[in-house]
């Protein structure tokens, strides 16, 4: 007597229905090979979804968390505009402030799903192999709304962004530069103090 279920009386093993119950030397051909084929599809699943997570967790690195993201260029400005006591002025009028009183915020969207505000931004790469980065961002205070312009750029064979532009823009009042290279013809700016890739302060 054997403990085995004689194939004729149990049913068929095929793609939909294999559990993995039935051993695989009781298998006939045609089971064996529709084993393999949903195993198959079981394994192709598993690897497209790690090529997705990881897809994905490439996409946040260089979106959020590298340093040379738009979003890490978009944290610093907005402490620096927050820390400039012109800026606070202009933002939130005469006297003493604190910068936890400004806020900044990117692009106004018109869906309720979404939290988030997008930073505008535009990249591009000149003649000279100098790579440039644009964005621009919104700033509010007690007594004012501003946009904030920022111009950071990164020669070949350097890590470091570097200013060429800093400026806040309020209705009414005169551009107000916290970096202005673009002015002073890319003036000397070594040894100027580096964070996180960029040249934060003069």
């Amino acid at each position: 007597t054997t403990s085995s279920v004689p194939p004729s009386r149990r049913r068929s093993v095929t793609v939909a229905n294999d559990d993995g119950h039935i051993p695989w030397r009781q298998l006939s051909l045609a089971e064996k090979a529709a084993r393999t084929t949903q195993q198959s599809f079981h394994l192709g699943v598993i690897l497209l979804g790690l090529g997705l997570t990881g897809a994905v967790a490439s996409v946040l690195y260089l979106e959020v968390f590298s340093p040379d993201s738009k979003t890490a260029v978009f944290n610093r400005a907005a402490d620096r505009v927050k820390k400039d006591p012109t800026c606070l002025q202009l933002l939130a009028g005469q006297g003493y402030h604190k910068s936890r009183e400004i806020k900044a915020y990117g692009e106004p969207s018109w869906s309720r799903w979404t939290r988030n505000r997008s930073i505008a931004s535009r990249h591009e790469v000149d003649r000279a192999g100098v790579e440039h980065t644009y964005l621009h961002f919104y700033v509010e205070g007690p007594v004012a709304k501003g946009t904030v312009r920022v111009h950071v750029v990164r020669r070949p064979g350097e890590h470091e962004w570097e200013y060429r532009m800093l400026a806040l823009d309020v209705p009414g009042q005169q551009r107000h530069y916290l970096e202005n290279a673009e002015a002073s013809l890319l003036g000397a700016k070594r040894g100027v103090g580096k964070m996180f890739g960029l040249n934060w302060n003069r």
